[in-house]
């Protein structure tokens, strides 16, 4: 069954706080046990869920250097898959995935495997060159997947001009046109970024979207407490994962008092 973006979020303003799970099996980086993977995953959870955060998201952010689309290993989507499912025994907030680097038909199988609300896809529309290499669009395959799995519960939140990328090959088509293109192709919501990790989006950006495009708009990189306040009238979530983290940097463990920081500026 379709759901809408205020089924999933009914708050007029959320924050999602990523979890970065720690390499998975394959990689480069892996540590060797995939309990260890679990167990930092739901302390996590833990320490957002105290706070009283809107929502989480699990990402495969220490898996560097990513594969693209496909070729991301099925021991990778199985591990999140577990972990997604302890989280949701655990809990009945709004849970999403992202697969790196641009594994969306992945992420919705894992979403699927264990229920989860939403995944972040980047490559919806308009191709780009990303770290990994160029990566098309795969809008009308993703939706028919999703479709054909009986998974249209979950939302498909798409980044349009995304950080860590070169759009030179789109460059005559600005943000507002890349937006229209996404709610053409029915993307459940947009997500905005500057232009790295930790970068924050354009507010001027945010505001030609917001005025020209009928869909939630998700920031996804950049947030602070310092600057959040500027966001919120622009958008309707925030992932955050920087700022959360000691010294504001992704791969370090999760600082509460950032997480109440912001929270309390809202």
């Amino acid at each position: 069954m379709l759901r809408s973006f205020s089924d999933v979020f009914p708050n007029d303003f959320s924050v999602i706080g990523m979890i970065h799970l720690l390499p998975m099996p394959g990689t480069p980086f892996f540590r060797g046990s995939v309990q260890e993977i679990i167990d930092k995953a739901m302390q996590e959870a833990r320490v957002y869920s105290k706070a009283g955060i809107d929502a989480l998201m699990i990402e495969n952010m220490h898996d560097v250097p990513y594969l693209k689309r496909e070729a991301v290993g099925d021991e990778v989507v199985t591990t999140m898959s577990i972990v997604a499912h302890e989280l949701r025994k655990e809990y009945s907030l709004p849970i999403g995935v992202q697969i790196l680097a641009g594994a969306n038909i992945k992420a919705l199988c894992c979403a699927k495997s264990g229920s989860l609300d939403f995944i972040r896809c980047e490559g919806f529309v308009f191709g780009h060159l990303a770290d990994e290499g160029y990566i098309d669009s795969d809008a009308g395959h993703l939706l028919r997947y999703r479709k054909k799995i009986e998974a249209e519960n979950i939302l498909i939140f798409t980044d349009i001009k995304k950080k860590h990328s070169a759009h030179a090959i789109s460059s005559d088509v600005d943000i507002v046109e890349t937006a229209k293109a996404a709610a053409f192709f029915r993307s459940d919501g947009l997500i905005v970024t500057g232009n790295a990790t930790g970068q924050a989006a354009e507010l001027e950006e945010l505001q030609a979207i917001q005025n020209n495009v009928d869909l939630p708009i998700l920031v996804g990189s950049g947030i602070t407490a310092d600057n959040v306040l500027h966001y919120r009238p622009l958008c309707n979530a925030v992932i955050v994962g920087s700022y959360f983290k000691k010294d504001a940097y992704w791969a370090n463990d999760l600082e509460s008092s950032q997480i109440e920081a912001l929270l309390e500026k809202l």
